[in-house]
């Protein structure tokens, strides 16, 4: 019995429902409204101590931190497998694992709140915004969120995090002209991994950054994974078109400011 605490747009319940899909796992699903803060409930801060999603319960056994979730279900259901077998490849997917917890995550919800969801944010009661911002147990976490909400693009933390994607994305179009995929001959973790990340910078609006003639291989790996029936399930099937397009329209309105940082 699997269930899975997740929330439709987040990238790291995006990555693990992608990888539950492929390997054509069901799961009781637990949607955590993050807009709403129901990542801060009591109840569900019990099973996540750190008030983020996804959570995935697996007999009892409440597991976290989406890179450790998707090795452990590769791991507890191998068919089929989603990482190499050889040590080089299992070190390529695990550098990628790394770098996504290490620099791009922690750059995610800055790039995303400086343009996605700030407008409507802000034309929430107050006491209901601070209440979710003073909910953050990070001190430092909480502190750039509020910057973010306050300044846009503007905030100082934000070119620094879209350079983190801009660098991402180089690195991809380096290593996908060694094979089709970055997890080896076959699509696995990494490119699971990678593709809410990749998918937030187009829900965004910054689809400049993803173009053909910018970034070719990046551009075919973002086709073909949509072209998976697993991207269908795990992600499109959670996207709320609305808000898309409004994530869109404010990321349209604040891109003069951002191609100034794009290069």
């Amino acid at each position: 019995m699997i269930e899975l605490y997740h929330f439709g747009f987040s990238t790291c319940s995006q990555k693990v429902r992608l990888v539950l899909a492929e390997k054509d796992i069901a799961f009781a699903s637990h949607e955590i409204n993050l807009m709403a803060g129901e990542q801060h409930d009591p109840e569900y801060v019990k099973l996540n101590p750190k008030h983020v999603v996804p959570t995935l319960v697996h007999d009892g056994r409440a597991l976290v931190e989406s890179s450790l979730i998707v090795k452990y279900l590769d791991d507890a259901f191998p068919e089929p497998p989603m990482r190499p077998a050889d040590a080089a490849g299992r070190y390529r997917v695990d550098a990628w694992l790394m770098h996504l917890d290490g620099a791009l995550h922690p750059a995610a919800p800055i790039v995303t709140f400086a343009i996605g969801p700030r407008r409507q944010l802000l034309q929430q009661p107050e006491e209901v915004r601070e209440a979710n911002l003073a909910a953050i147990p990070d001190p430092a976490q909480r502190a750039t969120r509020r910057s973010v909400l306050e300044h846009g693009v503007a905030a100082p933390e934000f070119a620094g995090a879209l350079r983190v994607f801009l660098d991402t994305l180089d690195r991809m179009e380096s290593e996908l002209a060694a094979g089709p995929w970055l997890s080896g001959a076959l699509f696995g973790l990494a490119d699971a991994s990678l593709l809410p990340y990749v998918l937030r910078l187009e829900h965004l609006a910054l689809d400049p950054v993803l173009e053909a003639s910018q970034r070719p291989r990046v551009a075919d790996w973002l086709a073909r994974v949509k072209a998976l029936p697993s991207y269908a399930t795990a992600v499109e099937a959670w996207i709320v078109p609305a808000a898309v397009e409004m994530m869109r329209a404010n990321g349209k309105e604040a891109w003069p400011e951002i191609q100034t940082l794009v290069g």
